[in-house]
């Protein structure tokens, strides 16, 4: 079992394996049950991962409880990941006990076939009694064992009906068998009972294996993880367990290793391979920084493999704190929820088992009463309760979202959670926050403007330039970061500042020696009531060139003096514009929210081929206004999803239908969207919302036909079309093709 503790939620989720689940009543009992726990707030079963999701309340049952009452309900409690994370077995493992059904079960078809060419070859009874007993009583245990405890608890599930109605045709060979005149030739029925549970065992042997491949990309994951670390001790080089490497410690990894842990860069250089977390197959240019801790150049991602440089580097996370370990969770996540469309399905299996068993009853008793034999009445009713089996339908929907949300990941989409999964394909409105978004958000000072007038002291523009970048050196904004950076290509000494205050949307305000200062947006200078009358024209000039303008004053005794303007310039993110294309081409519209003011703003956007005219801009919007502005789309009726990539984008990304984090950006954004794209590039927004297309797409065509093969199934069974063993392969078939049907999901690719 697995914890997830999260300070701002007052449950508690655990995740618990549950072994022996064969169809959608088997979901809907262990729920059930595990709700009965006190403490328990809510439970969600997962038939695909084999997997239960419980929220319990702080201080609630413990883990011994929860698995007791597994267990008591029929199943066996197991390891929260022993299903996704079963070892690669050969792709025959599990085979056997099916091997020796068809190996029983085959001698007594073999007279059936016979018939249809003119041949006799009907075993004698006692030889039929050998062979199916052992399939029956045997092979078929464990649906008696399970149906047992369906029973007990007052509902149903596969195995009842299985082993109702396989017993039912046992039991009616039996009679005809001892009842018969001696030396008479009598048809008996095991043939139909010992295929039946064959075939039902060779369908869920094909479900297993099938399952397997859903789950490739969570052990894909977890194969990432490398076991030993080698650690620069007070000795010297020696190697450890990963599980032993802490927060500040060196490690060296050598050329064609993977990075065990995340941490920075302090020796060498190297080209990274980030593919698997990423998607990017290109190879990553990394080497050891001065500016280590933000310095995108010396971060090293654990799982990503070292290219040709042996290389040093320090620890920065572990455990579940690395990018990995943080992925791995998101995808297992998104895996075990429960699509919202998949509550409706459980609702219908909820009563499917109870109403099968009426109609078998009542198809017994209709050809009975009508004159016919009793013996086919009971053939009748048997085909019913086998053909009637509802495993397709709790596969339905979990097998489509584990494909799609694992393929998603291979491609650096990461899918947080299955309602996302399912609203996305729904988008017909997408909201960009531009800087770090839809521009590459490492803006450039382009241009200082400093005020020249006789009636006041002018500043020389490497003065200004060296209080502006002093008063902002400790900041991590994109425009602070772009005026420490110009004053050091000047090789200008930056002082430390005093008594710093950031004013959220609009600047900074400081010390600098002793002089106080403030640089920040030209409306926060408007409400501050500074004349920057002097320099309109140059700030207007500059706007419509597309730059970003800020301004810079003093506080002086006679108060607020205006001292310069700086202007920064920002570019397109490669990608950005093709991006927004893909997405207009899809029929959606798309939307930049933007700080600048609007003529930035718009000459940004018409290089993004977005048309203001269109209403495609929205500018001048302060960080706190972008939640409301998203709000506001929302209640136009539209489906809108936000991309964004900022601690200030993260109400707007939880405001959203879907909320769309760039990997590049804040831990606070990813927390708060629905849908990560790791690699940070605008072309997976497209991309993301057509894997959520096609795995929904997929999700109805698997709810169609289970729905379908029970609608036409049972009546055909009930009007004596099918026999039990016809109806036992369409039930195993039924599983399998939808297994396959959401396997096609893998073969997704992300559109150029």
């Amino acid at each position: 079992m697995t914890t997830d503790t999260h300070p701002s939620s007052a449950a508690v989720p655990l995740d618990i394996g549950i072994g022996g689940m064969t169809c959608a009543s088997c979901v809907a009992r262990v729920e059930k049950a595990l709700k009965k726990v006190p403490g328990v707030q809510d439970a969600t079963v997962n038939l695909a991962t084999e997997s239960a999701r419980i929220l319990v309340a702080p201080g609630g049952p413990l883990e011994a409880q929860l698995r007791r009452a597994v267990r008591d309900a029929g199943y066996e409690p197991r390891a929260a990941d022993a299903a996704v994370l079963a070892e690669d077995a050969s792709p025959w493992a599990g085979f056997a006990p099916v091997a020796m059904g068809l190996a029983l079960s085959t001698p007594l078809v073999l007279p059936m076939l016979g018939d249809l060419l003119g041949l006799h070859w009907m075993l004698p009874p006692l030889w039929q009694f050998l062979l199916a007993t052992p399939v029956q009583f045997i092979l078929g245990a464990h649906f008696y064992k399970a149906g047992w405890y369906a029973l007990k608890a007052g509902t149903g599930n596969m195995d009842l009906l299985v082993s109702i109605g396989t017993t039912a045709g046992w039991a009616l060979s039996m009679w005809l068998w001892l009842t018969a005149e001696p030396g008479a030739m009598v048809h008996l029925y095991f043939e139909g009972s010992a295929l039946v549970i064959t075939l039902v065992m060779l369908g869920k042997w094909l479900e297993v294996r099938a399952k397997r491949q859903t789950t490739s990309a969570i052990r894909a994951l977890h194969a990432l993880r490398p076991d030993v670390a080698h650690l620069i001790g007070l000795d010297g080089e020696i190697d450890v367990p990963v599980a032993e490497v802490l927060v500040g410690d060196r490690l060296v990894v050598k050329p064609g290793e993977r990075f065990p842990v995340d941490g920075v860069l302090l020796e060498g250089q190297t080209q990274v391979d980030e593919s698997m977390l990423t998607g990017e197959p290109l190879p990553v240019e990394k080497h050891a920084s001065q500016a280590a801790g933000t310095d995108p150049a010396a971060l090293l991602t654990g799982g990503s493999i070292n290219g040709d440089g042996r290389v040093v580097m320090q620890v920065r996370a572990v455990g579940i704190d690395t990018v990995l370990s943080r992925i791995i969770r998101l995808v297992e996540d998104a895996q075990a929820a429960k699509a919202p469309i998949q509550r409706m399905v459980d609702q219908v299996s909820a009563v499917f088992v109870p109403v099968v068993l009426v109609i078998a009853l009542i198809t017994l008793l209709s050809w009975w009463l009508t004159g016919h034999p009793f013996e086919q009445a009971l053939i009748y009713a048997v085909a019913v309760l086998v053909i009637a089996c509802p495993c397709a339908l709790g596969l339905a929907t979990p097998v489509a979202i584990m494909a799609g949300t694992g393929v998603a990941a291979q491609h650096g989409i990461l899918i947080k959670d299955a309602q996302a999964l399912e609203l996305a394909h729904k988008v017909d409105i997408v909201a960009f926050d531009k800087t770090g978004t839809l521009t590459v958000g490492r803006p450039k000072l382009t241009a200082l403007q400093v005020l020249k007038d006789a009636a006041q002291d002018a500043m020389e523009a490497d003065a200004v330039l060296k209080i502006a970048a002093s008063l902002q050196s400790g900041s991590e904004h994109p425009l602070a970061r772009a005026v420490v950076m110009a004053a050091r290509d000047k090789g200008l000494a930056i002082d430390a500042p005093d008594n710093v205050r950031a004013v959220p949307g609009r600047g900074t305000e400081g010390e600098v020696g002793v002089r106080s200062f403030l640089i920040g947006s030209l409306r926060w200078m408007e409400e501050l009531h500074i004349d920057i009358s002097t320099l309109a024209a140059d700030a207007t000039a500059l706007q419509a060139q597309g730059a970003t303008v800020s301004a810079m004053a003093e506080r002086t005794t006679q108060g607020l003096t205006l001292r310069a303007l700086l202007a920064f310039g920002d570019e397109p993110k490669p990608g950005a514009k093709e991006a927004l294309a893909a997405l207009r081409a899809r029929g959606i519209k798309t939307i930049m929210i933007s700080g600048d003011n609007r003529g930035a703003a718009e000459a940004m956007a018409r290089r993004l081929g977005l048309r203001p005219e269109a209403g495609e801009v929205m500018a001048e919007v302060l960080p706190g206004d972008k939640a409301a502005k998203v709000m506001a789309l929302k209640e136009g009726g539209h489906t809108v999803a936000m991309v964004g990539d900022g601690v200030n984008d993260a109400p707007a990304l939880a405001a959203a239908d879907v909320g769309l984090a760039m990997g590049n950006g804040t831990d606070v954004a990813m927390h708060a969207a629905g849908i990560t794209l790791m690699r940070g590039d605008p072309l997976l927004v497209a991309a993301a919302l057509d894997i959520s297309d096609r795995t929904v797409a997929k999700i109805r065509q698997n709810l169609f036909w289970a729905f379908a093969y029970n609608v036409a199934g049972i009546p055909l069974a009930a009007l004596g079309f099918l026999n039990p063993v016809v109806a036992g392969a369409a039930m195993a078939m039924s599983s399998v093709s939808v297994m396959s049907n959401a396997l096609l999901l893998k073969r997704w690719k992300p559109g150029k």
